[in-house]
């Protein structure tokens, strides 16, 4: 690897299973905290973090999302145990759910690169890079954030990684959640991230049998590393503080 910035350290938590809520609040405290930063011209203090974990089964709507693509009603959501949460990010109605990891960077982009489209590319390019290393072809598919295998044939087109972020003061927030164990069948409730003609599936439907979660997380921050040109460094500060009622500044 080149020489690395410091700028371009990132502190790496691996959260477990965790509540959707409990995460995403976390994340809006790692922003805010960057942001002030700006804000009170201490730039040079923002940080960067990467968060893995796994959220109990929720159906997540992001801002241009429409709500008729949830297609159970709420009865149904409690009956199944399936939280459901309008969020601020990008993008349209996803799952999250046990066996499946989500990536959530928070990471100051003028220490990488200003430009959202970028960014966007850059994780897709981590996920295309992981899944290569277990012989899966990801690719992109025009107009469609995410990663898809076969994208261009259209009655095998299925997506594998959805994304979603949020972005404030060159701040990020969210991220992409990838199936690898997923029990795909909650997919059935909703419409994915808005498309009817395509499926979904995972690295394990993929292979034919499932593979180590740890592994695959490995691989995710090496390539992480590699498409960033970043340092990951592990941290034990982010959960402390997560559990924690201090502030995070």
């Amino acid at each position: 690897m080149s020489y690395i910035s410091s700028d371009r350290k990132i502190f790496f938590q691996d959260l477990g299973a965790i509540e959707y809520k409990l995460a995403w609040d976390f994340q809006e405290r790692l922003l805010e905290k960057n942001v002030l930063f700006k804000r009170t011209y201490q730039p040079e203090k923002t940080t960067n973090h990467l968060l893995f974990c796994e959220h109990p089964p929720v159906f997540t709507l992001g801002k241009s999302g429409k709500e008729e693509h949830l297609l159970i009603n709420e009865r149904t959501l409690q009956e199944k145990g399936i939280a459901f949460f309008h969020t601020n990010r990008g993008g349209d109605i996803t799952f999250h759910g046990p066996a499946q990891i989500v990536g959530y960077p928070i990471l100051d982009l003028e220490k990488f690169f200003t430009d959202i489209g970028r960014y966007l590319r850059s994780l897709e390019e981590v996920i295309i890079l992981t899944l290569a290393e277990y012989g899966i072809i990801g690719d992109r598919s025009p107009g469609e954030t995410g990663v898809w295998i076969e994208p261009y044939l259209k009655h095998k087109a299925r997506k594998i990684c959805a994304m979603g972020v949020r972005c404030s003061r060159w701040i990020t927030m969210h991220g992409f959640a990838l199936n690898v164990n997923t029990d795909l069948d909650y997919f059935n409730y909703i419409i994915p991230c808005g498309i009817n003609d395509k499926q979904v599936t995972s690295i394990e439907k993929e292979l034919g049998i499932k593979v180590s979660m740890e592994e695959v997380k490995a691989k995710l921050k090496k390539n992480f590393e590699k498409v960033f040109e970043a340092k990951i460094e592990q941290s034990s500060y982010l959960l402390s503080v997560l559990l924690s009622t201090e502030s995070p500044i």
